[in-house]
């Protein structure tokens, strides 16, 4: 028996043999997240400032250093010597030969040194900032991620759409020809229908290069070839943001954005920078501890007398405290407290600059989500309206009524009704993103949200 292509397609899909795996906004977060080089970037870094913390503890931890040197001498010295015995001056040749070892430990203990404290809290400060900057760039990939994504599907709906537009510019150009053929219309005719079917052809080519440009663009990300993407449902639920008080969304993104709370953090860091500075005023204390061991082996000659030669050692322990006071140092601290104080202003003004920015990038996404719920039903009647005006069109232009030059201009207003609907609709759900992106609440829960929507 013969199986009829469909129940042979329908036989092999219901089979598991040869079916095509969509991807969709979920695995191309999870590649993403595995192998995105900004976000491992951002890993590294803090990781990077994170040590700063053990480094500005560590020199108030106990310091222990240790030393040892080893010396072997040898030499000789001629020269005329004064005699007892009445004889006057006599050369003699003396000899000298030791060895020693020296060795030597010392503990160094932190007693009191204010700047070294001020520079522990700094450090923490610049960790919470790596922290947060981290989450910030978390954040980021999931909407770097999605908006690849839904670029490439408002792509391929652009090129399906010219394709379509174009094969239907194609009809019109046969049609038109045809009609000259008979004697029913002007060669103008043609030519407007060959020119628009052109045009029509290069638009398919730049969608072309628009698509694959695009699923270059999420490759980038995710690191993996793209494969066939799950499209956004045809139902779309234009929900309104919860809270739906612009206020209470700047407010949130005040508070928690976690780029905005990373520049916070910097900001402390430098007001602990100056604390750094202003300590070079004040005095340190320090305990230390030393011990030394000084075996010596062989001794030089005595007034010309042959070598004698004898083992020496000597031992010293030494406790004390140092106590060191600054006085004056030309200037130089003085000049890093000013110093300090213009780097802690310029990173106030950064973080003035980001919160400015937050609040507008936040006020704008909102607005973006209200339009957007007008824009979406809007174009999406745009498209009924285009497709009805252009059967009504195509039928004056059969019985005389309407000129080719209408058809096509009808054609063209339903292939920008149909690209405009499918943006406002991709923008709609990237929008619904962006808002909790800029409040700093964005998280996997909003991609597998965002997931659903695909069909």
């Amino acid at each position: 028996m013969r199986l009829r292509p469909m129940a042979l397609a329908l036989a092999l899909a219901c089979s598991g043999i040869a079916t095509a795996h969509a991807e969709d906004l979920m695995d191309a977060y999870r590649q993403a997240r595995e192998s995105d080089p900004v976000l491992q970037q951002a890993e590294a870094t803090r990781r990077d400032v994170s040590e700063n913390v053990a480094q500005a503890r560590a020199v108030l931890l106990p310091q222990i250093s240790a030393s040892g040197s080893f010396s072997d001498q040898h030499g000789s010295n001629r020269g005329p010597q004064l005699v007892d015995n009445g004889s006057g001056y006599e050369v003699f040749t003396t000899h000298t030969s030791g060895r020693s070892f020296n060795k030597q430990a010392t503990l160094d203990q932190t007693l009191f040194d204010f700047g070294k404290f001020a520079s522990v809290r700094a450090a923490h400060a610049q960790a919470a900032s790596g922290d947060a900057q981290y989450q910030a760039a978390q954040q980021d990939l999931i909407l770097r991620t999605a908006t690849a994504y839904f670029n490439v599907l408002t792509a391929e709906d652009e090129l399906r759409f010219t394709q379509a537009n174009e094969q239907a510019l194609a009809k019109q150009l046969d049609q038109a020809q045809q009609r000259f053929n008979v004697g029913l219309s002007a060669i103008t005719d043609v030519d407007a229908a060959k020119a628009q079917h052109d045009a029509a052809a290069a638009s398919v080519i730049q969608a072309q290069n628009t698509v694959f440009d695009n699923r270059e663009a999420l490759s980038q990300i995710t690191g993996k070839p793209v494969g066939e993407l799950r499209k956004l449902t045809d139902e779309l639920p234009l929900d309104k943001p919860q809270p739906d008080s612009i206020d209470a969304w700047v407010n949130l993104a005040v508070q928690t954005n976690p780029a905005l709370q990373s520049q916070r953090d910097v900001v402390e860091a430098s007001n602990h920078n100056i604390t750094v500075a202003r300590a070079g005023h004040l005095p340190t204390l320090n305990a230390q501890v030393s011990y030394s061991d000084s075996p010596s082996w062989g001794a030089p000659p005595i007034g010309g007398l042959p070598a004698s030669f004898g083992d020496a050692e000597s031992h010293d322990t030494v406790v004390g405290l140092v106590l060191q006071v600054p006085i004056f140092s030309g200037g130089l601290t003085q000049s890093r407290v000013r110093q300090s104080i213009a780097q802690r202003d310029e990173q106030a003004d950064v973080l003035e600059q980001d919160r400015r920015n937050v609040v507008r990038n936040t006020r704008s996404a909102f607005n973006a989500i209200e339009a957007g719920i007008s824009s979406v039903e809007a174009q999406k009647q745009a498209v009924v309206s285009a497709e009805k005006a252009l059967e009504a069109t195509q039928a004056g232009f059969e019985v005389g009524t309407r000129t080719i030059v209408d058809v096509l201009i009808s054609q063209q207003n339903l292939l920008q009704a149909q690209s405009d609907y499918s943006q406002a609709r991709h923008a709609f759900v990237i929008n619904q993103l962006t808002l909790k992106d800029s409040a700093g609440t964005l998280d996997v829960k909003d991609v597998e949200a965002a997931n659903a929507l695909l069909q």
